[in-house]
């Protein structure tokens, strides 16, 4: 970022009660967090997924079955870490975290949809839905190469607050220490959904950025008011709506160059998505 771009940023936070700085120090918290979060989708504890990648043997025990039961479902289901999940390009991978991990998380994003106008007197549902659409949009650009957190975090701005940011500028003038170890999650069941709840918690501190990210359409939003029907029009605006935060982020990874940091070498390696 030169000298003029710098000026127009201040200038342009003038006014600005967060800031570009603020915004990006608390996407960069929930960056941080997500990472390691989907890289525990891929681990396997129990053994399970190896055997996608191994013959049924002949003799089997009940036990054994069971578990090469286990495993062939989740091969079709191509979950990360399975046979499945290898063979799977690129594109798909990046569509299986939209399709299943996204959607699943929608219906805690639209759950409050349930108490009707009440719901929408609260930030939940928008602290939610920004919560998802971070989980998914992070998860996608891993997939479509973006794995720098500086590069992530500026996708993030521009998708779900329209801010125009140089994420690793900002950092190394406004960092304050390193994210604390809350944010770090260790293997257990349904841990993506508690990644969500961590992520949404990291995010209430740019409340008046939760309504820039992209909203269910208008049909949706006011069938959101209904008291019970509202959880299952919010259920699919939002479902909408992470579709086309999707389709942003896709946009923006396909109009930049990102520089990808090699840890512990200070190397860079430019990888054009």
């Amino acid at each position: 970022m030169n000298a003029q771009d710098r000026k127009a940023a201040k200038d342009r936070n003038a006014g600005d009660l967060i800031g570009d700085g603020r915004v990006v120090a608390v996407l960069e918290r929930a960056a941080w967090g997500v990472n390691p979060l989907l890289d525990l989708a891929s681990s396997d504890p129990l053994g399970i997924k190896a055997r996608t990648f191994l013959p049924n043997a002949e003799d089997r025990s009940l036990v054994e079955k069971s578990l090469d039961g286990a495993a062939w479902l989740l091969d079709l289901a191509e979950v990360p870490g399975t046979a499945a999940w290898v063979r799977a390009s690129d594109e798909r991978r990046a569509r299986w975290w939209l399709t299943r991990l996204g959607l699943l998380n929608t219906i805690v994003v639209a759950f409050p949809g349930v108490l009707g106008p009440l719901a929408k007197r609260l930030p939940l549902q928008d602290l939610l839905g920004f919560a998802n659409q971070t989980l998914v949009l992070v998860a996608v650009a891993r997939e479509l190469g973006v794995t720098d957190r500086s590069a992530q975090v500026d996708m993030l701005a521009a998708v779900l607050c329209k801010r125009s940011t140089d994420a690793r500028t900002l950092l190394a003038q406004e960092r304050a220490g390193e994210p604390s170890d809350e944010s770090a999650a260790g293997w257990r069941p349904l841990a993506m959904l508690g990644g969500l709840w961590r992520t949404a918690r990291t995010l209430r501190a740019i409340p008046d950025e939760l309504h820039k990210r992209p909203q269910p359409s208008r049909p949706y939003q006011v069938l959101g008011h209904v008291p019970f029907l509202g959880a299952v029009a919010d259920y699919l605006g939002e479902r909408g709506a992470l579709f086309d935060a999707a389709v942003q982020g896709r946009r923006w990874i396909d109009g930049h160059t990102v520089r990808t940091a090699v840890e512990h070498t200070g190397a860079l390696g430019a990888t054009t998505v």
